[in-house]
């Protein structure tokens, strides 16, 4: 074999090589993220949304607690529950009568 050939030879191997390589590499697609329900917009209603992640956590932590405290836990955690419920449902009013947030035009 001559050497322009071998040369030849050579590069179309690591063009394999490097493509299998690469190919081989490549990640799997990674999967859809899951469908959840959507929120309003961080900058449009602050203070709901800071709310509703305060009382997720308070959920979170009243399910955490050893104790029932005569089932007064369990109260407060159906509570909580009956709020984020509220807290959601005002953000859907909200999202559906924005004319309601508009700023009224300031006067001359």
């Amino acid at each position: 074999m001559r050497r322009d050939q071998l040369w030849i030879s050579g590069a179309a191997l690591a063009g394999i090589l490097l493509t299998t390589t690469v190919t081989a590499q490549t990640p799997a697609p990674s999967p859809p993220p899951p469908q959840v329900e959507p929120r309003a917009r961080p900058g449009r209603h602050p203070h709901m949304i800071a709310a509703s992640r305060d009382l997720e956590r308070a959920e979170k932590q009243l399910e955490k607690a050893v104790h029932h405290y005569d089932g007064h836990r369990a109260k407060a955690v159906e509570l909580v529950k009956e709020a984020e419920k509220e807290l959601q449902e005002g953000l859907k009013w909200a999202e559906a009568h924005p004319e309601a947030f508009q700023h009224p035009a300031k006067k001359p």
